[in-house]
């Protein structure tokens, strides 16, 4: 169980724009760049599974989208 302030240590796949297509951010480096943002969104959800099957939680959030913040 996680105390209080624990920080979990996730891998952050982030579907967002990349000059003028659609890419998944992962720790700075962009990937499966194309124009339609729904593939990109199902690039991210399966580098998400190979994350996870690896071991290591993952979030992926999609820029644009109910509940996403670029802070």
């Amino acid at each position: 169980m996680l105390s209080k302030g624990m920080k979990i240590d996730r891998v952050v796949l982030t579907v967002c724009r990349d000059g003028d297509r659609w890419a998944v951010e992962e720790s700075g480096s962009f990937s499966g760049h194309t124009s339609d943002k729904d593939v990109a969104k199902a690039f991210a959800n399966k580098r998400a599974r190979q994350v996870q099957d690896g071991g290591r939680p993952c979030l992926v959030r999609v820029s644009g989208e109910l509940g996403f913040f670029a802070g």
